[in-house]
């Protein structure tokens, strides 16, 4: 259980509110700051900023805030949740744990050889590819060749904010593809730094919240909190000592209400865009073709899952908004 609740705390600390609503709510802002209303970029990352500003605004005020529902419900509180995300941002890069594969790769997961069973890799791959293939395909048609991203004074505005740091202004993010002097010179470079936004504004972030109910309501299971101290040795527990450690009554229905109303998707799936930004004939059929493999994709996996003894429904289509709603 005490493993299960620091892995409590690093999910919900970093996993879910550091590394998606925080880290994108920089990027949402530098984005509205540097980005004209009618940049193709903006228009392609647009839905996907839709009621994050809204919703971090609300979660910060009421379940984040000083005595508010994490410092009553999680071990860490609130001022160790703030520890917990700094520390988290001097390493998180976008050029890893952004980009699926590779970060996958960079924690020795990504061969099912050496582990066959991880549902979240056999999904999220499929998912990541094809929300580059939309992305690509938009890219190229507008910047046809690397003189017009050179010369894009709003694209490399952009960048170099979201990799200045926090002291001066920036937004202080690591891994921004292209470099301090140049800037973004490649449409490769363009194509991996708006599908490392895109992707952790939707499967992301809808891998993180969307199970918290079923993770988080059995408190033996994934415990935000724990009462006394920590197990010193190896001696035989029963039920008693267990029931010592567990959180209260109340505090457990504090975790249930709001888990499960965390765990509800309010918002339109993944492809399927409340606001439509982009009207030029390129984006609107590569946004159709996504659609397409979208729902393929999501066939495959109700298929995979009618057949898995634990079914991983996260990822389904049905399940991922196009961005962070709640």
């Amino acid at each position: 259980m005490y493993y299960n609740n620091a892995e409590a705390t690093y999910h919900q600390s970093l996993t879910h509110l550091g590394f998606t609503h925080l880290m994108m709510e920089g990027v949402t802002v530098c984005a509205h700051r540097n980005l004209s209303p009618s940049h193709p970029l903006f228009r392609l990352m647009a839905p996907h900023f839709l009621f994050l500003l809204a919703i971090n605004t609300r979660g910060l005020d009421k379940l984040v805030s000083p005595g508010g529902w994490v410092d009553k419900t999680m071990t860490v509180g609130r001022d160790g949740m703030f520890d917990l995300i700094v520390k988290g941002y001097k390493v998180w890069r976008l050029d890893v744990n952004a980009n699926i594969p590779f970060d996958l790769e960079s924690r020795k997961v990504i061969d099912p050889k050496i582990l066959p069973y991880y549902p979240y890799r056999d999904e999220a791959v499929p998912l990541y590819f094809a929300i580059k293939r939309y992305i690509s395909k938009i890219v190229n048609h507008f910047y046809n060749s690397e003189d017009k991203i050179r010369e894009d004074c709003e694209l490399q505005s952009f960048r170099r904010e979201l990799a200045l740091s926090k002291n001066i202004g920036g937004v202080g993010m690591l891994g921004v593809p292209g470099d301090e002097t140049n800037g973004l010179t490649t449409t490769e470079q363009v194509i991996e730094l708006v599908t490392g936004v895109i992707t952790t504004c939707s499967l992301s972030h809808a891998v993180a919240n969307f199970q918290q109910y079923d993770e988080y309501a059995f408190p033996p299971n994934y415990p935000g909190i724990l009462m006394g101290d920590i197990p010193s040795d190896k001696l035989p527990r029963t039920e008693a000592d267990l029931l010592k450690h567990v959180p209260d009554r109340k505090i457990t229905v504090d975790t249930m209400i709001i888990t499960k109303l965390l765990s509800n998707k309010g918002t339109k799936s993944l492809s399927d865009f409340e606001v439509q930004y982009a009207y030029d004939s390129v984006s609107v059929e590569a946004a159709s073709e996504f659609r397409v493999e979208l729902k393929k994709l999501a066939e495959e996996t109700k298929c995979r899952n009618s057949s898995r003894q634990f079914p991983y429904p996260w990822l389904d289509q049905d399940i991922i908004p196009n961005s962070i709603s709640i």
